[in-house]
């Protein structure tokens, strides 16, 4: 393993990774610091896979998780010249292709971890977004991207130009959908932002999410055939209710009036990666409660990330469910990152903590 001191460059590559599974116990890691004495202590706890018997996780479906992951990041990149190779295995799936923005729907096929099934809109038409406004919640025009998100087929979305979109409600996405915004600055701020609720196959690339803002109390279209009555809102970045095969990816989220991202009521199947976190208090919750017992079979993979400043707790906050927590960079100079309760189970691999 490569070892990298708090003097280091802020963007480190792990050349393997420390890898324990943590249950049956609560976790709290503060000021994470990966220099040789945290790594003795670490490799000195007693975080053995077999205490995950207890859990809704078997051991040897951890070890096939970890055989598929990297196994499927192998065969991706095996064609690729070496020149181009960084180690992150997700930008390193389309990046090294020169004509990517040709070739866009390839990040379909980039995912790793429990996300790594979200297709998104890769088997529909491209829907462009031209018109950044967003006047009417239910009736929405066409060309924004509200309407794209509400429709019934699977949609990759794009964009024409920069945009800077103010929501007058929140984003009730449909199932199917890839929002894109690679190629552009897209930012969803200053209102309401992104809900996904009972959907699936969901993919959100290469935007900027902040300061979002409570919405509801109102009625907002979440398919061409259906609209409904909305309660106050939280008012966090991106939202899952009872979603599964989400993948976000390359999202920069901040400063918003509840969570970052929140992920509850029974969510699944989701990836989180290359997302960069700051200047919030409650950062990533993942599961409702710990009496939701639907949230036991809760998969989350979080990696790749990079936990900024301005951040005070929850990162993530976990109930119920199985989560792996790879390779995050945080540069806070105080907060928790990660808390867990008795029983249940996380896969901690290199955190490095900057300062």
């Amino acid at each position: 393993m490569a070892i990298a001191s708090s003097s280091d460059a802020l963007f480190v590559v792990f050349f393997a990774s420390l890898a324990c599974a943590v249950c049956g116990r609560p976790l709290v890691l503060s000021h994470v610091s990966f220099d040789d004495q945290s790594a003795q202590v670490i490799a000195s706890m007693d975080l053995s896979t077999k205490q995950a018997s207890n859990t809704t996780t078997e051991p040897s479906k951890l070890e096939q998780f970890q055989d598929r992951s990297l196994n499927s990041s192998k065969r991706q990149l095996n064609h690729l010249s070496s020149s181009c190779i960084t180690g992150n295995p997700i930008d390193d799936c389309w990046r090294c292709d020169p004509h990517w923005d040709k070739n866009r729907k390839r990040l379909a096929d980039c995912a790793i971890g429990f996300g790594r099934d979200a297709v998104g809109g890769k088997h529909g038409r491209f829907y462009l977004v031209s018109d950044s406004s967003d006047e009417d919640a239910v009736t929405p025009k066409r060309g924004t991207l509200r309407h794209a998100v509400i429709q019934t087929e699977p949609l990759w979305i794009i964009f024409s130009q920069d945009m800077t979109i103010v929501l007058k409600e929140e984003l009730l996405m449909n199932s199917y959908k890839t929002i894109d915004g690679r190629g552009h600055e897209i930012h969803i701020a200053h209102g309401p932002c992104i809900t996904m609720q009972y959907v699936s196959n969901i993919i959100i690339h290469g935007i900027h999410v902040h300061d979002c803002k409570r919405g509801g109390n109102a009625m907002v279209r979440s398919s061409p055939t259906h609209y409904g009555w909305r309660t106050i809102s939280d008012g966090d970045g991106i939202s899952l209710f009872g979603a599964r095969d989400v993948w976000v990816d390359h999202v920069s989220l901040a400063r918003c009036t509840d969570g970052l991202f929140d992920a509850i009521m029974g969510s699944t199947a989701i990836t989180v990666s290359n997302s960069f976190f700051t200047q919030h208090n409650k950062v990533m919750l993942l599961g409702h409660s710990d009496e939701y017992v639907q949230d036991k079979s809760m998969q989350v993979t979080i990696a790749f990330n990079h936990f900024g400043e301005g951040l005070v707790q929850r990162m993530p906050r976990k109930f119920r469910g199985f989560v792996q927590y790879a390779d995050a960079v945080t540069d806070f100079s105080r907060s928790s990152t990660m808390t867990t309760p008795i029983g249940r189970c996380t896969l901690l691999e290199a955190v490095l903590h900057l300062q």
